[in-house]
């Protein structure tokens, strides 16, 4: 059996992250990293304001529309239409709050979506939800099945851009068109899209929010939340706080006495993935995530689910009757890190889930290796 040619390692510093060298740090789509100059910049503003809070707080406002204007202007977003937020779960809740949705309103979701965003959309309105087959083979399938469960009642979609579990893109521009011209609002869990796509803001949904502590490179607690100029004056804060009469998006980020170093060194990870050349990183990652999925698929005998290109996260099924519920997937990932050192995401979906792993400039091809090496033995004995 002819296996793939590894890709070569990324140039560059070995010691930009402070990752143990002893785990195989293959799941950074979950959690992110935090590379040595963003943290060592965050440790500097701490100091700061250990030596002066009422001077740091005072100013905290000011200095979070600077740095949020750099991030915005790496996402290609309106300065003034993008706010600071903690995660993209907290961001559907100020979403959802802001669509003042009424009890016969439906929102529509997928099988797909991430399940505290879409527990926050279930706090306030009918879920719709389609069921999207992991194997569908491509984007314009899945675009058919959402278009498809669309009723007269269905007043927003609440899709993922990348799905979390299945690392494929749902929320396309064409799809976020289509729904826009039925006149449903669009919200948009783009928790993967910041530093992995080069126009995270293509389609211009009503609403978007991503995370930058995962392919951004910034600090744990860091997201944003882009706004349509139509909705920015119903969006309100989560906590009422004395930046409230300057309305979206000052009122949104503006928490009083919480450590904003995070939101204030974001622009230092976009930067810095800028100064490695985002291009190279975002095709070298996808190429290490292709890599190891075709190893797992030739190795190990998993099944891939149809990919993109552009990613830098690849998922493949399981066998059937492994991980088909939420702590089966949960044990299988913690045996994987235990017996392997190595960590991945294990989903769980009825009947058998699935593994998803991804590639990051940290990462070697041994890695996958390892893993696919070895994986199916551990699956054959658990």
């Amino acid at each position: 059996m002819t296996m793939p040619t590894a890709p070569a390692e990324f140039p560059g510093d070995p010691g930009l992250f402070r990752l143990s060298p002893r785990v195989a740090h293959l799941n950074h789509g979950s959690f992110g990293a935090v590379p040595r100059p963003v943290a060592q910049a965050q440790r500097r503003l701490l100091t700061e304001a250990d030596a002066d809070p009422d001077a740091f707080f005072l100013a905290a406002p000011d200095r979070l529309a600077a740095s949020r204007g750099r991030v915005a202007d790496h996402l290609g977003a309106d300065r003034e239409g993008l706010a600071f937020v903690t995660n993209a779960t907290e961001a559907a809740h100020v979403v959802m709050d802001a669509l003042r949705l009424r009890q016969d309103d439906e929102i529509l979701v997928t099988d797909h979506g991430y399940g505290t965003v879409v527990r926050a959309a279930a706090r306030r309105a009918r879920l719709n939800t389609v069921s999207l087959d992991p194997a569908l083979p491509d984007e314009d399938a899945v675009r058919e099945a959402v278009l498809a469960a669309v009723t007269p009642r269905t007043t927003v979609a609440l899709l993922d851009q990348i799905s979390s579990p299945t690392a494929r893109p749902i929320a396309t521009p064409t799809l976020l068109a289509d729904l826009a011209e039925r006149g449903v609002t669009t919200v948009v869990d783009g928790a993967h899209a910041p530093g992995m796509l080069a126009e995270p803001l293509s389609g211009r949904p009503d609403f978007w929010f991503g995370n930058l502590h995962k392919w951004g490179y910034a600090p744990p607690g860091t997201a944003v939340l882009a706004v349509a100029p139509a909705h920015r004056t119903g969006v309100r804060a989560p906590v009422p706080s004395w930046e409230d009469h300057r309305g979206f998006p000052r009122a949104v980020e503006y928490r009083a006495t919480i450590d904003y170093t995070g939101w204030l060194v974001a622009p230092e990870g976009l930067d810095l993935l800028a100064r490695l050349g985002a291009q190279r990183v975002r095709a070298h990652n996808s190429a290490l995530a292709a890599y190891g999925a075709e190893l797992l698929a030739r190795t190990a005998g998993l099944t891939p689910l149809p990919g993109h290109d552009a990613l830098a996260m690849r998922a493949l099924r399981l066998p059937p009757g492994v991980a088909r519920t939420f702590d089966e997937a949960a044990a299988l990932r913690e045996t994987i890190a235990a017996r392997l050192g190595c960590r991945v995401l294990i989903w769980p979906w009825p009947g058998g889930g699935g593994i998803r792993i991804c590639g990051q400039i940290y990462n070697k091809p041994q890695e996958y290796e390892h893993l696919a090496a070895n994986l199916r033995a551990l699956l054959a004995g658990r």
